[in-house]
């Protein structure tokens, strides 16, 4: 495999397991709202090293898409190139930890405990969709996410 694919694999796998981390153990911790809770610090883990993994094969994954009508043997055709499946495996880390961070938003709105959230965003991590469906399930009478604004709440987060 590509040296940089590789790096890139590791790289991401290893960095977002801290805020997984933080919504398993600590979802009401003022650490996790901090740094979970700002989009742009749960994201960037996943954001640079997709971008130097994606950019390069970008014409060629969308040429094969443009032009091709996707199918399930294509799907495997493209997914012989080791890189593509790097850049799979970049993309499902980035939506499992956007559905994630959702569905804990929704917990900490919802005020739902350790003992209903942990397990469903363990869920999020490894499926997402089926742990998006427990997480709305968990919160189905929860309607938005409320007014959560982790800057304005910094004095009342130490009553979680």
């Amino acid at each position: 495999m590509d040296t940089i694919a590789v790096a890139t694999f590791w790289i991401s796998s290893v960095l977002i397991l801290p805020f997984w981390s933080l919504m398993w153990f600590m979802p009401k911790h003022e650490i996790t709202k901090k740094y979970v809770g700002d989009i742009r610090w749960s994201i960037f883990p996943l954001l640079i090293p997709y971008t130097i993994l994606a950019v390069p094969n970008a014409p060629d994954i969308l040429l094969t898409f443009l032009t091709q009508m996707p199918t399930p043997e294509l799907v495997v055709e493209l997914f012989e190139d080791e890189t593509a499946i790097a850049l799979a495996w970049l993309h499902m880390l980035a939506f499992d930890l956007f559905v994630g961070r959702y569905v804990w938003l929704r917990m900490l709105a919802a005020d739902r405990p350790m003992y209903v959230s942990t397990p469903i965003l363990v869920v999020c991590t490894m499926m997402s969709p089926l742990g998006f469906l427990l997480g709305l399930l968990a919160t189905w009478q929860q309607r938005d996410l409320g007014d959560i604004n982790f800057e304005d709440h910094s004095a009342s987060s130490a009553e979680v």
